[in-house]
């Protein structure tokens, strides 16, 4: 058996399975590569079923999002190491291998991202991973490569390994141990900033995330979750969720109380440019995380929380009032 399965997530994705899957297939000889289904209902498992008759397909009952669906999916799927990959990333040829070899030549790292570059403009960083993601300290993700959404060219600047605090939802590997001792997902993000939660967890009990430079990928972008009311919800409620679970106690109000004037902000310039549905999004979100908020907290209760999380303390007054559009204009 192969060292690594190779696992992707579909609800009713047929037509990226029909442009992407052969090549995930051939230009990923290390891996065993495992479709679990979302319950969809566009035909995807007879599809996969009927061309690829040998792989393994997991179908669950039904939509369980990102986080429960991954979790649930690989509860049958037992290998040393897990590579989850959306269904709108096109990888190339050897790909993999290097990813696989720095498992052994940095043992402590526990998760391992490629650099994700952009299917459409393959010189281009891509939105979400980029050369390998960051937080400040009131939890505004930043990558190497994409400051808010000014996105670099890829000229092999951040080539080198380089420790990150997240790794990217679209594609990364992660030791099987490490995600069940972990408990895997959190399964109430549903989808969106439940990898950041994961590499943050990870990071309290002192493991490493790291970016690979000599491994590139390329992802669609918004293609399983184009941009709706619906994303921005799940954004500013998981990110709320996840600084209530993962942020020391001695800091925790102060940062949430920043954070929630924040989004507000972010609300009222919606709302001026007429995104009326955006706007109404984040309160329905910060209403969410009012009711479930001693839920949310219970379970951080048993959680390690350091306070070196954080890159830098604030990126949008480094971006918007600093004018610093490039990682490399930041200074820790």
């Amino acid at each position: 058996m192969k060292p690594i399965a190779l696992v992707l997530l579909n609800y009713n994705g047929i037509e990226l399975l029909k442009k992407f899957i052969n090549d995930v297939i051939s230009n990923s000889l290390e891996a065993d590569i495992v479709l679990i289904d979302n319950n969809s209902i566009d035909n995807s498992v007879k599809w996969f079923k009927k061309h690829h008759p040998k792989l393994q397909c997991i179908e669950l009952k039904e939509n369980y999002g990102f986080a429960k669906g991954y979790n649930e999916g690989l509860k049958q799927v037992k290998y040393e190491y897990y590579g989850l990959l959306n269904t709108d990333v096109w990888v190339p040829k050897n790909w993999l291998k290097p990813l696989l070899k720095s498992f052994d030549t940095y043992p402590n790292a526990a998760i391992i991202q490629p650099h994700i570059l952009n299917q459409k403009k393959p010189n281009y960083f891509e939105y979400a991973g980029a050369a390998g993601g960051y937080i400040d300290k009131y939890g505004i993700t930043f990558c190497r490569g994409r400051i808010i959404n000014k996105l670099e060219e890829d000229l092999g600047q951040y080539d080198k390994n380089e420790e990150i605090f997240w790794a990217s939802g679209a594609c990364f590997l992660i030791r099987s141990k490490i995600f069940w001792k972990l408990e895997g997902f959190d399964n109430d993000f549903f989808a969106h900033q439940e990898e950041i939660d994961l590499c943050w967890r990870a990071h309290n009990l002192g493991y490493k995330t790291l970016a690979v430079g000599s491994s590139k990928v390329y992802h669609v972008g918004a293609a399983t979750l184009p941009l709706s009311a619906k994303k921005v919800y799940l954004n500013h409620r998981n990110s709320l969720n996840m600084i209530l679970k993962n942020v020391p106690n001695k800091n925790r109000t102060s940062i949430l109380t920043y954070r929630l004037i924040l989004d507000g902000a972010i609300g009222l310039f919606f709302f001026f440019k007429l995104k009326f549905s955006y706007t109404w999004a984040i309160i329905q979100a910060h209403f969410s995380f009012y009711k479930e908020f001693k839920y949310v907290k219970s379970k951080s209760n048993s959680l390690i929380k350091k306070d070196d999380y954080f890159f830098i303390k604030n990126i949008l007054l480094e971006y918007y009032l600093k004018r610093k559009r490039y990682f490399t204009d930041l200074h820790k």
